[in-house]
This record gives C-alpha cells, sequence and structure tokens, in this order.
C-alpha cells in the first residue's frame, strides 16, 4: 500500500458548543508531512498475537494480563504475552453477521477489588436487533454476576457501535449509531446515534445533562472512538461519515465532545453548519473509516506523548493527531503513519508496558487476511 501522508490546513476550536467552528478537510498525496518537522521517531513494530477472530476491543486487567473482543463472540485472555485456548467468555447470543458483533470491553477502575469487566454486543433476530451492555465478575477462567446495565438499544448489521469506556469522571461511556435510521440521532427519546453516561451500576449520574436520561451527547452517526485529554476532562470521539446511501461518501469525523451538545447528523454533515450544532475538529474525505480512539498517555516513546491515535478500516492504517497542549481541544497537526502497511486496523489502545497495541480487522468480511491474521501488533520504543 502505498503511504498517504496528511497536512494541516487550519487551526481551529471546539470550545463552545454553540459557536460554528472551521473545520479542514485533509487532501490527498500532499508533499509534506505535518510531522515532517519533529524529530525522528524511535520505534519498532512487532506482532504481539495473532490467528483471532476480528479483535474488536482490547483492555487488560494486570500487567501480565489483556482481555481481547473477538466480534464473533469470544472474550479471549492473553497472559503473559500467550493466547489462551479457552475463552473467558463465549456470549452465545450475540449477533455477529456484518458490522455488529460482540464489540465493547472496558475494565472497571476499581478492578482490583470488585473484579468488574463490561461488554457490549449485539443480539436478536435478523430483522430486529438490539445492543446492551453487560457487567461480569472476573473469575479468572471464567465469570458470574451478570449485571444487565442498558439494553434494546436500537441496533442493526451496520452503525451498531458501540464503544465503551471509563472516562476520568469514573463513568462509564458508551457509544451507539445510528442503526442506519439517521433520524434517530436527534431524538433524545431514542437511544441511537448517541453518546451515554452511566454510573458502573447502570444508574443515570445526577448530573447528566437531560434529567433521567443516559444521554451525554445526541447527533452522532456511528462514533466508534472515545478518550480523554491525559490529565483533563475534555473527551475526544472520532466518527463515520456517511456511506453513499445516507449521504455523499467520506465526511469522517474527529470531534471534542462537550456535555449536552448536539454533533449535527443528519441534519448537517462533512463541511456544513447550523448554529446550535457543534462541527468537527477534523473531517476525511474520502472515508478513513476510524474505528478507535486513544491519547498515549505515559511518554515512554517519548515522540508520541498526548497524541490522539485512531485506527482506520476503510484507510487502512493509523492516523496519529499532535494536540495543542496550550489548548487541548485544538490540533496543531496530524499525519498517517507511514509504516503502518498490514490492513484494516480497528482497536488500538496503550498498554501497561508504555507501547501502544492495535488490532487488524481483515477477517471481517472487507479485508484481505494474511495466513496468520487477525493480529494484535504493538509499537515498542528501541
Amino acid at each position: 500500500m502505498i503511504p498517504v501522508i496528511f497536512s494541516l490546513l487550519i487551526l481551529f476550536s471546539c470550545s463552545k458548543p454553540q459557536q460554528q467552528n472551521t473545520t479542514s478537510t485533509p487532501k490527498e498525496n500532499t508533499t509534506k508531512s505535518s510531522g515532517s518537522n519533529k524529530e525522528a521517531v524511535d520505534y519498532t513494530i512487532e506482532t504481539f498475537a495473532e490467528n483471532l477472530t476480528v479483535p474488536w476491543s482490547i483492555a487488560w486487567t494486570d500487567k501480565d494480563r489483556m482481555l481481547v473482543n473477538e466480534r464473533s463472540g469470544k472474550i479471549r485472555i492473553i497472559q503473559n504475552g500467550k493466547l489462551q485456548d479457552a475463552p473467558l467468555l463465549e456470549v452465545k447470543d450475540v449477533s455477529s453477521n456484518a458490522e455488529e458483533g460482540l464489540m465493547g470491553l472496558a475494565i472497571d477502575p476499581n478492578y482490583s477489588s470488585n473484579k468488574f469487566i463490561y461488554i457490549s454486543y449485539a443480539y436478536g433476530g435478523s430483522d430486529k436487533l438490539s445492543v446492551k451492555v453487560v457487567r461480569y465478575k472476573d473469575d479468572g477462567n471464567s465469570v458470574s454476576d451478570e449485571k444487565i446495565l442498558i439494553d434494546k438499544i436500537q441496533g442493526t448489521h451496520l452503525h451498531a457501535g458501540c464503544r465503551i469506556k471509563f472516562g476520568p469522571d469514573g463513568k462509564l461511556y458508551i457509544t451507539t449509531g445510528d442503526a442506519t435510521d439517521r433520524q434517530i440521532a436527534q431524538d433524545l427519546k431514542n437511544m441511537g446515534g448517541k453518546i451515554l453516561r452511566l454510573n458502573s451500576d447502570g444508574t443515570i449520574p445526577a448530573d447528566n445533562p437531560f434529567p433521567n436520561s443516559p444521554i451525554w451527547t445526541y447527533g452522532h452517526r456511528n462514533p466508534q472512538g472515545i478518550d480523554w485529554y491525559p490529565g483533563t476532562s475534555i473527551m475526544w470521539e472520532t466518527e463515520h461519515g456517511p456511506s453513499g446511501f445516507d449521504g455523499p461518501g467520506g465526511g469522517d469525523e474527529v470531534n471534542v465532545i462537550v456535555k449536552g451538545s448536539n454533533y449535527g447528523w443528519p441534519v448537517v454533515s462533512h463541511d456544513g453548519h447550523k448554529d446550535g450544532m457543534v462541527a468537527p475538529v477534523l473531517v476525511y474525505t474520502p472515508a478513513e473509516a476510524p474505528a478507535s480512539g486513544m491519547f498515549y498517555k505515559s511518554g515512554i516513546i517519548t515522540q508520541f506523548k498526548n497524541n490522539f491515535f485512531f485506527g482506520c478500516l476503510r484507510g487502512r492504517g493509523i492516523i496519529r493527531v499532535i494536540v495543542d497542549e496550550n489548548n487541548p481541544e485544538k490540533v496543531v497537526s496530524f499525519e498517517k503513519m507511514k509504516d503502518i502497511n498490514i490492513g484494516r486496523i480497528r482497536e488500538i489502545a496503550e498498554g501497561p508496558d508504555g507501547a501502544i497495541y492495535f488490532s487488524t480487522s481483515n477477517k471481517d468480511g472487507r479485508g484481505n487476511p494474511a495466513s496468520n491474521d487477525d493480529r494484535i501488533m504493538r509499537i515498542i520504543k528501541k
């Protein structure tokens, strides 16, 4: 694959949800990387695990034990770098016919004392799918104490969401897709096309923006990645733009998420603007299909500290965004990493060792799998 390198055209901010923002659309085949003035990055890329089936999410219960969600329904264990044969859990009622399946995975902030893990997945018949988020107690080789936290989120085989992650406030955030029924993204009585926020027991926090509602923000098409700028409550998100049947192709977004705000879908997309709707800080046309989102916190790889990364499915790579340290709602520059050339990339996460782990999605029906796909790779300091 020939690397695609981007340049930043405009600097922009998203600090006020009611203010129209200026967005930029990256152009292909520019002559200079936006990160070209940075010192050379001192890292190498290696295979960590292989022969997985569409690994959707990865998380750690301790420094030696990784959990991996396979979209087909299994939570796999990688202990001391070795993939275990027996899954921690096999979800029997999961639907995984297209983009949906076993998706999000999160570890409780108090896991060391309560052993709670959380998953999101699609289930139901082909004509009526739903998404739910479930909490379990991790018993080491199996799980117990199932508790459904939220259920009956409108689903379908496409645009199912569903990333889950704990924020710095200890709340559980859940991204949901519009289930190809784009009008629901503007409907505050429907949980689709939203970012939701719950307490870890499934109750609704008292400080949510809409009374007795799990909705945190709305007007999203298919959000796939969330994380917070280190040391702050500033939340960033990645989101798929329209695919042709619901609007002109492209228009993938990176957003700064502000409590209670409307992100426009389907009223506006791409470079569209409307008063009262928050514009993205980055727009990608042609589509990259951003599938994750992570701020690199440890700084073991020095040049990457506090950078925002996301995997790209259609774009087949990883995009790195350098954020303004003095204003973490603004982009300084961005680039597609030139040495990631292994196909469709889904998850990206920072490990306890300070390495950057990412998963391929080449066996999802849209890729060209190698003999050892799907894989989890990692970027480590030389």
